[in-house]
């Protein structure tokens, strides 16, 4: 049987891995990453494509070396670069990537002196002690990892929501071809934008629901059927991800398509609501007695039990229920209100930065402030600095800001000189290293950096990651109101692992009056799709277009960047 996407992207990503192990170009392991993404997002199987003659390359992130390995991986499984790679390293180790704590160079020196390669050795060592013999650890590091591997445990069957997106889009659109299906919408915590996704809902209304079932068994990507019914059926995917799909009359719809979206608290909410009012809520309507009184829109749901329609991000119980009641629910913003991306990192030549701009272009964008590494020799910084320069001499209705990554030092001091940061549109302050410092130190370090009035935005303010990897212990309501008090604006990292601020953070920023930035923090032009998650993490957090600053014009953000030292 031919390759699946998902096996290809399996290939590309260990191939990434075990290049990243071997310390090769960042530019050759991102564009496996790429290629990877690219090849799990299509909507019908490379296999296929390529039987039908049609050229790879003209996918995104798709070059004639890896539409040939794609070739290759398609007829074969795998592919000698692979194979090549597999021989010089255990294929296993790749996976010790993504322990906290645990980067390319830490991977290489557990492997030589311990003979680690899989997560399970590195469990067994580091409960006995052994890692923080190696030069370069200690019992701090041990202890971490120690803590990851307990959390990693706890977590693994969970998707992040892009992952999951990369499987959920592909079917959806595969599900929607079914003859006689009117609608497919992916419901459950997908829906509601949340971070990470355990498994995916998926209703339909369709003519005949046996048909749909039949089709989803027979997709390419089902590892296992679980279950199998002429309404609902349970399959789980090649990528472990399980999928329910049910298929409802249109008169079900809404209902239906409520009851599998909202979260468990929100809906026991909204139920009792109904009770009191004597109505009940499933899956097929609303009902008085045995009289279906709603249920074919979901506005018909809220209609029926008194409340305005309430966006799937905020049904989470968390006073979306009170705010209907009072008329108070925001006006959310959309991924068509963004103007702008404040963090894009800047490639070294100039065709890259100028695919960038077509790439922001295409999503709607009309400026984007290029940003550039403080830690680049000041050389470089001039030469692209001076490249940005050229560039936006030639373009119109388009802007390429100014930005650079300033790495706030242990004691909260910039790693950049005042004089260089004067040059740039936007400074972002952002943590790179000594992240373990105690929960207090490390609050005080971001507070000097937000009270610095050069600085006009923190990046990933709660240091978290998805994936796993260990953030940084932080007071982040104290940051937010310095960030308050020193009108500084806080990233909301939109990159698949951080998706960072946190939604209640988001919230709360809102309350104190501090602007968030969804940013994209692309290192391609490919990872402009990562700013429908920012938004879908904004939306979580009750943000609205006045919240967002690159929800503004070019002429209003740049009074909103005005510094006065």
């Amino acid at each position: 049987m031919p390759a699946s996407n998902t096996d290809i992207a399996k290939v590309f990503d260990e191939i990434a891995d075990l290049l990243e192990i071997q310390g090769e170009n960042a530019f050759r392991i991102r564009a496996y990453r790429n290629a990877a993404r690219s090849i799990e997002g299509l909507g019908e199987s490379a296999g296929e494509i390529l039987d039908k003659g049609e050229d790879l390359t003209e996918l995104p992130g798709i070059g004639k070396d890896l539409a040939a390995k794609t070739r290759e991986i398609v007829d074969t499984g795998t592919c000698a670069a692979l194979e090549e790679l597999r021989r010089q390293l255990p294929p296993t180790i790749s996976t010790l990537l993504h322990i906290p704590g645990l980067g390319p160079k830490r991977v290489q020196a557990l492997y030589r002196g311990l003979d680690i390669s899989t997560p399970e050795q590195l469990y067994a060592a580091a409960r006995d002690g052994d890692i923080r013999q190696l030069e370069g650890f200690g019992d701090k590091t041990e202890a971490l990892i120690l803590q990851a591997l307990d959390r990693r445990a706890e977590t693994e069957k969970r998707f992040e929501l892009a992952v999951a997106a990369r499987q959920a889009e592909p079917l959806r659109t595969y599900l929607a071809k079914t003859t006689g299906v009117k609608q497919v919408v992916i419901a459950g915590s997908y829906r509601r934008a949340r971070e990470t996704v355990g498994d995916l809902d998926i209703v339909v209304t369709a003519k005949h629901g046996e048909a749909v079932m039949d089709r989803l068994c027979d997709y390419p990507e089902v590892a296992r059927v679980v279950s199998k019914g002429d309404t609902r059926s349970t399959v789980i995917l090649s990528s472990g991800l399980q999928v329910d799909v049910r298929a409802v009359p249109a008169i079900s719809f809404g209902a239906a398509l409520y009851y599998f979206t909202g979260s468990k608290a929100h809906n026991i909410a909204t139920r009792r609501i109904a009770q009191r009012q004597g109505l009940k809520i499933n899956e097929y309507g609303v009902f008085r007695g045995v009289r279906r009184v709603a249920g074919n829109t979901e506005k018909s749901v809220f209609r029926t039990i008194g409340l305005p329609y309430i966006a799937p991000e905020l049904r989470e119980n968390r006073g979306e229920i009170e705010a209907a009641r009072a008329g108070k629910l925001p006006k959310l913003v959309t991924l068509e209100n963004l103007q702008g991306d404040l963090h894009v990192n800047v490639p070294d030549d100039m065709s890259a930065l100028s695919e960038l701009v077509k790439a922001a272009r295409r999503y709607g964008l009309h400026y984007v402030a290029a940003t550039l590494p403080a830690r680049v020799a000041k050389t470089s910084l001039d030469s692209r600095r001076h490249m940005i320069e050229r560039l936006n001499k030639s373009l119109r209705g388009f802007v390429l800001l100014t930005g650079i990554e300033a790495v706030v030092r242990e004691d909260g001091d910039l790693s950049v000189p005042d004089a260089l940061l004067d040059d740039f549109d936007v400074v972002i302050a952002t943590l790179n290293d000594a992240l373990n410092l105690p929960r207090a130190k490390q609050t005080q370090r971001l507070l000097r950096a937000v009270a610095n009035p050069r600085v006009r935005m923190l990046a990933h303010p709660a240091g978290r990651r998805l994936n796993g990897q260990t953030g940084y212990e932080v007071d982040v309501p104290r940051v937010i109101r310095g960030a308050r008090e020193h009108g500084c604006i806080l990233e909301l990292n939109a990159q698949p692992d951080r998706l960072d601020l946190p939604d209640v953070y988001c919230r709360l920023a809102k309350d104190e009056g501090v602007l968030v930035a969804i940013n994209s923090d692309a290192h391609g032009s490919s990872e402009f799709d990562y700013l429908r998650y920012g938004v879908g993490q904004a939306r979580r957090g009750w943000l609205e277009q006045k919240d967002v600053a690159n929800a503004r014009s070019l002429k209003d953000l740049r009074t909103l960047l005005k510094r006065t030292f």
